[in-house]
């Protein structure tokens, strides 16, 4: 990635800056990851990646190990990345790309390797998550696709090589169903071995592992094991930290994001603990793990340690939860239990393995609202009354609950007018049919991973407001200390307010809003972030 960004916020406040949509994308720093942000290529790119992986394979040209990440190119990724006012309504498939680099930051562009011709060669259809394996005993390389109701399996005789039409299979025989529900290839570094890891394709309540291997000529699934049954799942994905193997998946809500689930094996085949109850992963609730779905994971062996990157999708039928549709965050571990690292922005050393939080982080969880698709508080799965990542106190007017007959929304569907300013389809809602006093804050505060570093931070938001209120403000406390931003008028269209110098100490911060409102007072809040003054 020179992980450049368009199509983003710019708000120039003396000592911050973000992109605004539109502008020209800016270069970050050679070894940041930078999340919500569209990436590119060393060479400015768009880079077109979704629900794939990355592998490790040696260069064909040079013998060097690298880094190759598969993905499928979806056409309206190109539409929504040059107009993110408006989700696009379906996902074309256009090929499955492959893209290199060394060190996991600066990738280079290699070539269509699967193309809309050759996977629409048994006619067109769905073509879904995918992954390659080396399979040594054909020396081929093999590209296991979702394809339609059956997998696909194509083979090259490279990395970077024609990935060609080799044969699909029918899964029925295996598990009861002809597709899998979703699918990723893992590959084992200390045997070499590779697996398809994937899910029962009606229900998704079950999840099996399969070897990837030759079986009469033909690269195939040697066997199958199922390894959880329970509550249905997707995005099903492994890693290999410190000899267990983890286990991940999401929940079954469509396009949207959701907490990151997982179980933990000594052995590939399991057992897997809880038994057949998963786990939420520590860190990743107030914000479902970034606003994104579990595609992949890649782990970084360096010399001075080990790194486990979380590489999640952001989909979303398509887009408008966001900018970026991949967002990557490190994992930390205490012991056997991984730790979600919800970063905004990061550097990482793959040569070394250790990472660190960049200087322009935005520590604010959800600021954009994006993680709850429906509206809250909603009945429909998942049922919620909260927004998530942040805490709605009703002071004064209409409780919050499941009646929407009564109850206010707290957050509000953005127009595509709306969106040409502000990021995504929702913001925070601040209303009420009734007069009303109400809250809503988030605490910020040191992980045991990541540190809130005392000092001089800038709060920032979007805001459009009637004239309706007696009092609305913007606010962070740290140490006893207030610090607030007045809105004195009536804005009918989108203004940047901001609060600078807040002083942080201790490791703490709340931020928030607070309104005084007449009936029908209304006030719509967006793109929120806290970044630390350089």
């Amino acid at each position: 990635m020179k992980i450049q960004t368009g199509n983003v916020i710019k708000i120039i406040i003396a000592f911050y800056c973000c992109i605004e949509l539109g502008s020209t994308a800016v270069k970050a720093q050679t070894n940041t990851i930078k999340n919500d942000a569209f990436w590119q290529t060393k060479d400015g790119q768009p880079i077109n990646s979704q629900g794939g992986g990355i592998f490790r394979f040696n260069d064909p040209k040079t013998g060097e190990k690298k880094y190759y990440w598969y993905g499928v190119h979806y056409a309206e990724a190109d539409a929504y990345r040059n107009n993110p006012s408006i989700t696009q309504p379906r996902a074309t498939f256009e090929s499955v790309t492959c893209y290199s680099s060394t060190d996991l930051v600066n990738w280079t562009f290699e070539r269509d390797v699967l193309t809309k011709k050759e996977t629409n060669k048994g006619g067109k259809t769905w073509v879904g998550r995918l992954g390659v394996a080396y399979v040594s005993e054909l020396k081929k390389y093999a590209l296991f696709v979702q394809h339609g109701n059956q997998v696909l399996i194509t083979v090259a005789d490279s990395p970077t090589g024609d990935f060609t039409w080799h044969q699909k299979i029918d899964m029925e025989p295996m598990i009861g169903t002809s597709n899998t529900g979703d699918q990723t290839v893992f590959t084992d570094e200390d045997t070499g071995k590779s697996y398809l890891i994937y899910s029962y394709g009606k229900g998704r309540n079950k999840i099996y592992v399969s070897e990837i291997g030759a079986k009469d000529g033909k690269v195939n699934l040697l066997d199958c094991t199922q390894i959880f049954k329970g509550e249905s799942r997707e995005g099903n994905c492994m890693f290999k930290h410190k000899g267990k193997y983890y286990m991940f998946a999401s929940n079954i809500y469509g396009w949207d994001s959701s907490h990151a689930y997982y179980l933990v094996a000594d052995n590939i085949r399991g057992p897997y603990l809880p038994t057949n109850k998963m786990l939420v992963m520590d860190g990743a609730a107030n914000d479902y793990a970034h606003v994104s779905q579990t595609g992949f994971f890649v782990v970084v062996k360096g010399t001075a340690q080990e790194t486990v990157v979380y590489c999640g999708d952001r989909w979303a039928n398509l887009a408008g939860n966001g900018l970026g549709y991949n967002q990557w965050c490190p994992l930390s571990f205490k012991g056997k239990t991984p730790y979600f690292n919800s970063l905004n922005s990061w550097n990482l050393d793959a040569k070394t393995g250790k990472w660190a939080v960049a200087t322009d982080n935005n520590y604010v969880m959800n600021g954009s609202f994006e993680a709850d698709r429906k509206r809250i508080p909603s009945v429909i799965k998942p049922v919620q009354t909260q927004l998530t990542g942040w805490v709605t106190t009703v002071i004064e007017g209409n409780k919050i609950n499941l009646d929407s007959t009564q109850s206010p929304n707290l957050n509000y569907f953005n127009t595509a007018a709306d969106r040409k300013v502000v990021i995504g389809e929702k913001s925070l809602n601040m209303s009420d049919k009734v007069n009303f006093r109400r809250r809503v804050a988030q605490q910020i505060s040191s992980s045991p991973y990541v540190k809130l570093e005392d000092g001089f931070y800038t709060l920032i938001a979007k805001i459009k407001n009637n004239n309706k209120f007696k009092n609305l403000e913007m606010y962070a406390t740290s140490n006893g200390k207030l610090f607030k931003y007045t809105i004195k008028v009536e804005h009918t269209t989108w203004q940047t307010i901001s609060i600078p110098k807040i002083l942080i100490k201790n490791g703490k911060v709340e931020i928030g809003f607070l309104a005084d409102g007449n009936a029908h007072a209304s006030c719509y809040i967006d793109d929120v972030s806290l970044v630390k003054v350089k």
